[in-house]
């Protein structure tokens, strides 16, 4: 009997530490939502919080994937767009690969999807289209595949693992969305024809089946996971063809959204045979989101879009307050609080509000800032276009 209590101390204790912490294995989070399950961390402080390191990692756009004790992104060396696994306690390079030849823009260099770790994998795309499938601890590469379509500022979306399929956007006749055997890279299915837009995939579930969306160069293409057959177009036209931000469905309804004066629109999703189909519940220019992605709370969307920091109803798409000035930034939710990192460097975090955003704690850490930030077992990853660092959040 006590060997058996022991064993299920033990094992509590472990669903406990997971449910605490857990992993970020991939962009906006194990949930596709940007909302990170960690507690109890350091939502004030008095100077500036501690910086455990930084280190210089070169240019790129990718935020971080943390698994375990290892922390990967992207960067610039030598002129090559390079995959990077750090130390979480150091931020020292456990080992680089070479993604493919360097990315130059006046808009910022280097990479600018994010690393998806999945089952002792990483997986990546460069900007000019070199998918690649790394193992995790050594970073040897385990397949690769060439894409040549590249939009006007580089591929942007990063992997979906969804079992045994590796998701991603190529565009054109490779595919608005091609599958892969996540372990070896073979084709399992492609779904349209329309060329890349910058959004990674996103996973949805309705009526007891799984979807996935594209938010690609004209629109929104829809597609049954299990077979890649399409079920819905959602046609959505901005300028430059700068779809960028993550969809986001919630309770039968789909959000799109983009800068260039095109704004967002909520669509109601029902059954039609068996196919989808889209009605207008809303549209209006109360975001403008060019590559910020919004995040649902309790109803209520929040995002730092091209003119300021805002907090939009989701169904009515009413604007609720704005903070002007804080354009372009980028945020997580956690503990019912906003991390924000803005656009000029500065790290703010508060309360969740309905009427206004009251930061408790602020502090400047970078230059340039276009990168969401990560937060895991109380350690902040940011990043600009020169460097990481990683701040002591863990409360004392």
């Amino acid at each position: 009997m006590r060997r058996i209590t022991r064993c299920l101390a033990i094992v509590c204790a472990a669903l406990w530490a997971d449910a605490l912490h857990g992993d970020w294995p991939n962009f906006r989070g194990p949930k596709h939502d940007g909302i990170s399950s960690e507690k109890g961390f350091a939502k004030s402080w008095s100077g500036s919080p501690k910086k455990l390191w930084e280190a210089p990692i070169g240019a790129a756009y990718s935020s971080f994937a943390v698994v375990g004790n290892r922390v990967f992104t992207c960067g610039t060396e030598k002129k090559q767009q390079v995959l990077l696994c750090l130390d979480a306690d150091t931020g020292k390079v456990i080992w680089r690969t070479t993604i493919e030849k360097q990315w130059n823009d006046s808009m910022g260099d280097g990479a600018r999807a994010t690393p998806t770790v999945n089952d002792g994998r990483v997986y990546i795309m460069g900007a000019f289209g070199r998918a690649l499938c790394c193992d995790a601890k050594t970073g040897n590469m385990i397949w690769a595949k060439e894409h040549e379509m590249y939009p006007q500022w580089g591929y942007s979306g990063s992997f979906l693992i969804d079992g045994n399929m590796a998701i991603y956007a190529p565009g054109d006749k490779t595919g608005a969305l091609l599958a892969v055997d996540k372990a070896t890279g073979k084709k399992i299915w492609t779904c349209g024809q329309d060329a890349a837009g910058y959004s990674t995939p996103y996973p949805f579930e309705m009526n007891g089946k799984r979807y996935v969306c594209g938010f690609v160069a004209n629109g929104a293409v829809i597609a049954e996971i299990a077979s890649g057959r399409e079920v819905l177009t959602i046609p959505w036209e901005t300028d430059w063809k700068v779809n960028a931000t993550a969809p986001i469905y919630h309770e039968g309804h789909l959000l799109l959204s983009s800068g260039y004066k095109t704004g967002a629109g909520l669509f109601r999703l029902k059954a039609a045979g068996d196919r989808l189909k889209a009605e207008d519940v809303w549209k209006n220019k109360n975001m403008m989101n060019k590559f910020q992605s919004p995040i649902l709370v309790n109803g209520l969307l929040y995002v730092s879009d091209e003119k300021g920091l805002k907090c939009v109803e989701f169904l009515t798409g009413t604007l609720k307050w704005e903070r002007r000035r804080v354009a372009n930034g980028t945020l997580i939710v956690a503990d019912g609080h906003l991390i924000l990192m803005t656009e000029k460097g500065g790290l703010e975090i508060g309360p969740i509000g309905e009427t206004e955003f009251k930061a408790t704690a602020t502090a400047t850490i970078l230059g340039k800032c276009w990168t969401v930030p990560v937060l895991n077992e109380g350690r902040l990853y940011a990043r600009d276009m020169d460097k990481a660092v990683c701040l002591d959040l863990r409360a004392k």
